[in-house]
């Protein structure tokens, strides 16, 4: 999710403007970048409620109290909405907030998987710093393994307000996917309109791979809840006008301007931001907003950086912004989250690579793309997929990865290349259980049922 922040108050003219302004993403390999961005749980040590905003009860630890305590120790811009510090701008990271108080690093576009790594384990150390103080751990899991939906506190940040009006209208698991769950996504560059497309539907059609290998979310309210990825189920019922893997990305033809075109026509709006403030438009159209049809925003003037706003509520499994956002995944360990990372990082930035797996989909199509989402969630990698599984599609796809990584020749500074960051997944491929599989083994034998278990095993 975005921050409040600088906007783009350039009024719009032509859905053409709003093409280019996709286009204005487009540069050479040279400089293509990776920007991976993780979420995790909060939670108080003393009773393992999820910490609220401010401090209450006489408990020590808070949302707020974390945030001013990473500034305080390690620098930073604060992000405020209302007053309310909602978030840290460090250099070109930033921290944020989901909408319970998930704690969300947004890194900062780099080079090589080798400063991915650092990047996370850097800010790993932060937070667990500034937590030890304030008797708070973090779990990267994909769902809360033991609170109910009302158990969770709520940010404040003005567009969650709006949401969590607006959700229950268009889906029954929208408030679900707001506060209880956790992702890790990585966002990819692109060269060239083609070859954004060509990115685009590789990776929409290997979503479902990804939330396979990185399935991590068994329990819901303190016992297995029956899938494998939870915040994946989650995905299937929160507000489908904007979600999923969209029939339209794989029409001919398909490019920047249809994008726009679709956005402005078929996703609702959420809000618009003016004056310090969340205008609640939820369900109106863009294009009416553009043609000053909204009668709660007479004589607003549409601009681009409320297009670009409008692009943030947009939760397709791959998201186009001026960059390809990669979201099938569940968060996880930290060797899992760089591995999410690789895995795309592999496929989509070498070439060959590209071709490979292009070659590998080619008689792929949409409707089984959307067969599979609908069963990994509970099937995981045992879902069937052609005469096999969707295992062996991901066996291949690693390889292809891991070929893709070893031609990038990014080597850290003891000669090892980036694709030693696949490790983990290529043993999943080849029979070790995926994170979900693992725990739901614990709670059966080593935790003998205590749930509770969890939080101390996966903190940070």
């Amino acid at each position: 999710m975005s921050n409040p922040g600088d906007a783009d108050s350039t009024p719009i003219t032509s859905l053409q403007q709003l093409a280019d302004y996709f286009a204005a993403g487009c540069k050479p390999a040279a400089r293509f970048r990776i920007g991976t961005e993780h979420e995790k749980f909060g939670f108080r040590l003393a009773d393992l409620v999820a910490p609220p905003y401010q401090p209450t009860d006489g408990q020590p630890g808070s949302i707020r109290g974390l945030l001013e305590g990473l500034q305080s120790r390690f620098g930073g811009v604060s992000i405020t909405d209302a007053g309310n510090v909602i978030g840290l701008k460090q250099g070109d990271a930033a921290i944020s907030l989901e909408p319970a108080g998930q704690l969300e690093l947004s890194g900062a576009p780099l080079e090589t998987l080798h400063d991915t790594a650092a990047e996370l384990e850097a800010h790993y150390e932060q937070v667990r710093a500034v937590s030890r103080e304030l008797q708070i751990g973090f779990a990267p899991l994909g769902f809360h393994p033991t609170a109910t939906r009302e158990q969770m506190p709520w940010m404040p940040k003005g567009r969650y307000a709006i949401m969590r009006r607006y959700m229950p209208k268009v889906g029954t698991l929208g408030l679900d996917m707001m506060t209880r769950t956790c992702t890790v996504q990585v966002n990819l560059d692109y060269a060239s309109e083609e070859d954004m497309v060509r990115k685009l539907r590789v990776s929409l059609l290997l979503q479902p791979v990804a939330t396979a290998l990185f399935a991590n979310s068994p329990f819901t309210e303190g016992r297995p809840n029956g899938f494998l990825s939870y915040r994946a189920q989650c995905w299937t019922d929160t507000d489908n006008q904007r979600s999923g893997i969209p029939r339209v990305m794989f029409e001919p033809g398909f490019g920047f301007e249809r994008y726009a075109e679709w956005l402005v026509n078929e996703v609702p709006m959420y809000f618009v931001y003016r004056n310090g403030r969340y205008v609640d438009v939820a369900g109106a159209s863009f294009r009416d907003f553009m043609a000053g049809r909204l009668h709660n925003l007479a004589g607003t003037v549409a601009t681009v950086g409320d297009f670009a706003d409008h692009l943030t509520t947009v939760f397709t499994d791959v998201r186009i912004k001026r960059f390809l956002e990669m979201r099938g995944a569940d968060a996880g360990r930290s060797e899992m989250m760089v591995a999410q990372s690789a895995f795309w990082v592999g496929l989509l930035y070498d070439d060959a690579a590209l071709a490979a797996v292009e070659a590998l989909l080619r008689d792929m199509t949409w409707e089984e793309a959307v067969a599979m989402r609908s069963l990994v969630p509970r099937e995981g990698l045992a879902a069937p997929w052609r005469r096999g599984s969707v295992r062996d599609l991901a066996a291949t796809a690693v390889e292809i990865s891991n070929d893709g990584l070893q031609s990038r020749r990014r080597y850290n500074q003891f000669g090892v290349d980036e694709s030693v960051y696949l490790a983990p997944i290529q043993k999943i491929v080849v029979g070790k259980p995926t994170q979900a599989e693992h725990w739901l083994a614990r709670y059966h034998q080593a935790w003998q049922g205590d749930i509770r278990r969890i939080y101390s095993e996966a903190a940070i």
